[in-house]
């Protein structure tokens, strides 16, 4: 089996890591960064664009740039650029595609396995979401693993002595979650999970955003609020406020130019300390509170045997997270690891146990929310009970509302609400045939088994004729097999479009350079060349800017070799001939014993000075 990466699919930033040498390591991207923001985006000629090139061009081009798709995961949300729609999935196979491209050029193999990390707190139709993005994009996600457990494993726990407690405060771009883990020979065992799926450090961001907008409408009357490109820039620039205020207790927000009146330009110049910052959040960290305690009541365990707290996620950064996260638990959190890295190297550590290069090593997860039916009156009746252990399966037996009834519909719902209605739907379907009978008599089992990636199979079958029918579980707003295979097709045909593109980039790139070199060398020498052969390097110059201008790209390569085929004859003169020395340089004499030219006297041939050319290069 070949390399497992493990992926941190983030709200804000994703990244991936593999196992080498026994040890988990981060793999650097194409911009030599280990964090790909989590931004698709398409240029206004129709190219696509993901990482840090999509959030550039998210100033200027704000409605054709999609971010935060992971909040929309599981939903029937659709991106809209131009004329085309786009689903959540397809988005989030985008930035995957990314990934699993500079994860190939980084390890130099093909990367087909993945390992994808997700919340603790998805429900099911989130994770086969997420399952299908990775589908999409080429790979076989042979794990989903919730993010939490992945940082208790690259935390190394497992090689601690006795059986050990952990909780893991995981507050990520988009995401709370708080989960516990007993940790013991090896095997990691999750005994309750909470969390809050809307809450997370883009929240931070918007409060700081809201404050500079009224700041400025107070002191300018203008509204920013209007103008996206404005917004976007303040979006940047309270991001970077938020790490600044990590590390001192003051920052400056300066945005010249940000907006104009008929009096001129506006500028926004506004000091913001970090004792406001945290008055202007105040509320969003008491949230913190909420799913920790309903974690730490689920797993039934005082806080004195918790052994660890580790911080996860670029958010808990913040002091005051870090100080609401000691006031919960009594406890100095760890940060030994990276948390913008840790969830990234435990998948990638259950990768290697997958792939069988760790040994002594066993996970067990659990799933996040309650599994039930609904029943008589609408009533919600669980069947599997949240923070069960994964993979597992449960049944109960239930009967008849109606005498002669021949057809049950089994209708699943997820969630922790006593009526159905108020969870989760994740999809139903008819048992038939049912022999006639009076109400209360037969009997229907119906069971539910959940892998070990959270994903929800169901069952149900009437006992007195063995008659059973089982799907599984395909929520309303997920995707069908034929589109996932059309979605699978069309992001072969993007991989291959974004091979092409790039190559034009580099046609393109390698003209430019041309161009200025041979702009250069005539300005520098041309009166040692002479007019006649100065003009005709000249013709083309002009000849190559006009097929780049055309996009012509085969002419392009023409050209390009032309200008230097002649910039390489021009320049040769300066070597082979004595009375054309570069002014301070002494020229060679022809009959001199030099490595790469012989003693005649004729000039050489373009082969021969290509050839001395390329024994120079280093």
């Amino acid at each position: 089996m070949g390399k497992i990466i493990g992926i941190d699919l983030g709200t804000t930033n994703s990244l991936a890591a593999v196992m080498e040498a026994g040890e988990p390591v981060v793999i650097t991207n194409a911009e030599g960064s280990h964090l790909t923001p989590s931004v698709v985006g398409f240029t206004k000629l129709g190219e696509r664009v993901v990482g840090e090139l999509a959030k550039r061009q998210a100033v200027s081009n704000p409605e054709r740039t999609i971010v935060s798709i992971k909040r929309q995961m599981g939903t029937d949300f659709k991106a809209r650029v131009d004329e085309q729609e786009y689903t959540p999935q397809e988005i989030s196979a985008m930035i995957l595609q990314k990934i699993r491209s500079d994860a190939e050029a980084s390890l130099g193999e093909t990367v087909d396995k993945a390992v994808i990390t997700v919340p603790a707190y998805f429900n099911d139709a989130e994770r086969q979401a997420t399952k299908d993005a990775g589908t999409i994009a080429g790979m076989e996600v042979v794990r989903i693993v919730n993010e939490p457990t992945a940082a208790a494993m690259a935390y190394g726990l497992e090689k601690m002595e006795g059986s050990q407690t952990v909780l893991v405060f995981d507050l990520g771009g988009g995401t709370f979650d708080v989960s516990i883990l007993t940790i013991e020979s090896g095997v990691f065992e999750v005994i309750s999970t909470s969390g809050d799926m809307k809450l997370g450090g883009d929240d931070w961001d918007r409060r700081i955003m809201d404050y500079l907008v009224d700041g400025f409408k107070k002191s300018s009357g203008i509204d920013l609020r209007i103008d996206r490109i404005a917004m976007q820039r303040l979006k940047e620039a309270a991001e970077t406020a938020k790490w600044d205020l990590s590390e001192k207790e003051t920052t400056r927000i300066n945005l010249p130019f940000i907006a104009a009146d008929p009096s001129g330009p506006k500028h926004l110049d506004m000091e913001l300390t970090r004792e406001k910052f945290e008055e202007l959040t105040k509320d969003l960290v008491d949230r913190l509170a909420a799913p920790s305690k309903r974690a730490l009541d689920d797993a039934k365990i005082p806080l004195g045997q918790i052994n660890k707290v580790i911080l996860v996620g670029g958010s808990t950064r913040m002091p005051m997270v870090q100080k609401m996260a000691q006031k919960l638990f009594l406890k100095e959190p760890s940060r030994e690891v990276d948390p913008d890295k840790v969830v990234a190297m435990g998948a990638a550590i259950q990768g290697a146990v997958l792939a069988g290069e760790v040994k002594d090593l066993v996970l067990l997860d659990v799933t996040s929310l309650s599994l039930g039916i609904e029943t008589t009156g609408g009533a919600f009746t669980r069947i599997i009970e949240r923070n069960t252990q994964i993979p597992c399966s449960k049944a109960k037996i239930f009967t008849t509302v109606v005498d002669g009834q021949t057809t049950v519909e089994v209708r699943v719902y997820q969630g922790e609400r006593e009526l159905a209605q108020h969870n989760k739907f994740l999809g139903s379907f008819d048992l038939r045939n049912i022999p006639p009978a009076k109400r209360g008599i037969p009997q229907i089992e119906v069971a539910f088994e959940i892998d070990a990636n959270g994903i929800v199979s169901t069952s149900a079958k009437d006992l007195a004729t063995g008659n059973k029918q089982k799907i599984v579980m395909q929520s309303p707003t997920g995707l069908s097999q034929e589109e996932i295979n059309r979605m699978i097709k069309e992001a072969q045909q993007f991989a291959d479009e974004d091979i092409r593109l790039r190559e034009e980039r580099q046609i393109r790139n390698k003209a430019a350079v041309e161009i200025d070199v041979a702009e250069r060398t005539l300005k520098d020498y041309g009166q040692i060349f002479g007019d006649d052969k100065v003009q005709q390097v000249r013709v083309i110059i002009m000849s190559l800017k006009e097929v780049l201008e055309n996009r012509d790209y085969d002419k392009i390569k023409q050209e390009t070799r032309s200008l230097q085929d002649a910039i390489f004859m021009l320049t040769s003169q300066l070597y082979l001939s004595p009375e054309r020395s570069i002014s301070g340089v002494q020229s060679v004499p022809a009959k001199a014993e030099t490595e790469g030219l012989s003693e005649k006297q004729e000039e050489p041939s373009k082969e021969e000075i290509f050839g001395w050319f390329d024994k120079q290069k280093p």
